[in-house]
């Protein structure tokens, strides 16, 4: 059984920064995710972009449950029910969408695993809080902006919201997000460098992430 939405949303408040993730490579899955846990995250979204996103999910699950009991791992890129089945009997622990679509929102609900939907108008995030979401990731980040967060919040009182896409690794930008009243930020390849990949220096990675993660102030 997956854990509460409380739980989940609690994980995602605590961490600040999830990692959002996809390689071919199931060791290099593997590298990426350790690297993530060793420099102090405790969430991490798997992305189910491409033909190995099966596979490899099931790989990092199996690294979760035998190394990682702290750990939430979740899928994301979940655009119908039939997929979020698919990954929920998997395993995974929070379903995460770029659209917002009712009917996996309604499987989520029977099966009690966090629904995350993705939203960019009002309309969108209305249809989301309608259908039972509690954490909104809004998307693409690096259109919406923190601005939009500012004038978004006071319309929807209690969701509360993730920016994913545009979001840098670095103090300007994190303050600038969580100063508009986000809980957490979602970052994929600007956290997460192609070129420390390619060359696979795992410690750069750790220690870049670990230098992030500095730049969230203390919680309040």
């Amino acid at each position: 059984m997956a854990p509460s939405p409380e739980t989940i949303i609690a994980a995602f408040e605590q961490s600040g920064i999830i990692p959002v993730f996809y390689h071919d490579d199931e060791n290099v899955c593997l590298e990426v995710l350790q690297a993530c846990y060793d420099g102090g995250l405790r969430v991490f979204e798997f992305t189910s972009r491409g033909e190995n996103a099966r596979k490899n999910f099931a790989t990092l699950r199996d690294r979760k449950l035998a190394a990682m009991p702290d750990l939430y791992l979740g899928i994301g890129t979940i655009k119908n029910a039939s997929d979020a089945a698919v990954y929920a009997g998997m395993g995974a622990d929070f379903i995460v969408c770029p659209v917002t679509d009712p009917e996996t929102a309604a499987y989520c609900s029977a099966e009690s695993i966090t629904w995350i939907p993705g939203c960019m108008t009002p309309t969108e995030i209305s249809v989301a809080e309608k259908s039972g979401a509690r954490l909104v990731k809004l998307f693409p980040g690096n259109v919406l902006g923190p601005g939009y967060v500012n004038s978004i919040k006071p319309l929807f009182p209690q969701l509360k919201f993730m920016p994913t896409g545009g979001v840098e690794p670095t103090r300007v930008s994190m303050d600038a997000w969580f100063d508009a009243g986000v809980v957490c930020v979602g970052m994929g390849s600007n956290l997460l460098s192609k070129s420390l990949i390619e060359s696979k220096d795992w410690r750069a990675l750790k220690d870049k992430i670990v230098q992030t993660f500095a730049f969230l102030r203390p919680k309040k």
